[in-house]
C-alpha cells in the first residue's frame, strides 16, 4: 500500500509466485512456437528441425554453442552428435549431468555443411537466444567456442586468449571455452597446455562457481522466482 497524496492509499499490483512461473512459461512457449515457425533468414528453407534447446530452466547454469550440426538437425536437439557426446563427458567429468542445465545455440537451424553461421543469420536467431536468457536468468553462461563467444561479448579476441577468463555480462558470470568440436582434433592429447588439458581446468572453474551460485541460491531468494 502506498499514499495516493489525497490521504488515502492505493494498492499495488503484484503478481503471485504462482502467476509469475505461469506469465514466464507462456512467454517461453511463446518465443519456441515463433522458432519453430521462423522464416527470418534462409537456413529455414534447409532445415529439417528447429533445435530450440533443452535441459533445466532452473538450474542457473546455462550453455551456449554456435548452431546445430547434422545430427541435431534431425533430432530437434543440441549436442547429440560427436561433439555433443564429448561435452556430455566434459560435464561429467566434474559431476554435471547434462539434463542440469540447460543448452542452446546462438542459430536454431543447421547452416548447410556445418559452416560458420553468417551475421544475418545470427541476428535473425537473436530475439530467441535474449528471451530464453531472459527468462531463464542464468548465473552463469558458458559460450562455447568463437561463435557465441564474439555474438555475446561482442569482442575480436580470438578464444585461445579469452577462453578460461571470466567476465560480466548484464550482472551474468560468462566463461567462453574451447567448443567440444575443436577438441575433437586433439583425440589423443591431453598434455598440459593442451586444448584437451585447458578445458579439463576451464570446467573445473566453472564448477565451482555453479556450487557457489546454487549455495547462495539457497540461502536465500532465487534469482527464478
Amino acid at each position: 500500500m502506498i499514499h495516493n497524496g489525497t490521504g488515502g492509499t492505493t494498492e499495488i499490483f503484484c503478481l503471485s509466485p504462482d502467476e509469475r512461473e505461469q506469465a514466464r512459461e507462456a512467454l517461453w512457449n511463446e518465443c519456441k512456437k515463433q522458432a519453430v515457425e521462423c522464416g527470418m533468414c534462409a537456413l529455414a528453407e534447409t532445415r529439417t528441425n528447429v533445435v530450440f534447446g533443452e535441459g533445466d530452466r532452473r538450474s542457473g547454469l546455462m550453455l551456449i554453442g554456435e548452431a546445430p550440426g547434422e545430427m541435431e538437425d534431425t533430432t530437434g536437439r543440441p549436442f547429440v552428435g560427436k561433439a555433443g557426446q564429448l561435452l556430455t563427458q566434459i560435464l561429467a567429468s566434474v559431476g554435471i549431468d547434462r539434463g542440469d542445465v540447460y543448452i542452446a545455440n546462438v542459430v536454431k537451424c543447421r547452416p548447410p555443411g556445418n559452416r560458420t553461421p553468417l551475421p544475418e543469420e545470427e541476428a535473425a536467431c537473436d530475439k530467441f537466444l535474449q528471451t530464453q536468457i531472459l527468462l531463464i536468468k542464468p548465473s552463469i553462461i558458458v559460450l562455447l567456442g568463437m561463435t557465441p563467444t564474439k555474438w555475446i561479448l561482442k569482442t575480436t579476441e580470438g578464444i585461445t586468449k579469452l577462453r578460461g577468463r571470466w567476465f560480466d555480462w548484464r550482472g551474468i558470470s560468462v566463461m567462453p571455452m574451447f567448443h567440444p568440436s575443436y577438441l575433437l582434433r586433439y583425440a589423443g592429447d591431453k598434455k598440459p597446455g593442451g586444448p584437451k588439458h585447458l578445458s579439463w581446468l576451464d570446467i573445473q572453474e566453472v564448477k565451482k562457481k555453479w556450487d557457489l551460485t546454487r549455495e547462495q541460491r539457497l540461502g536465500g531468494e532465487s534469482d527464478y522466482d
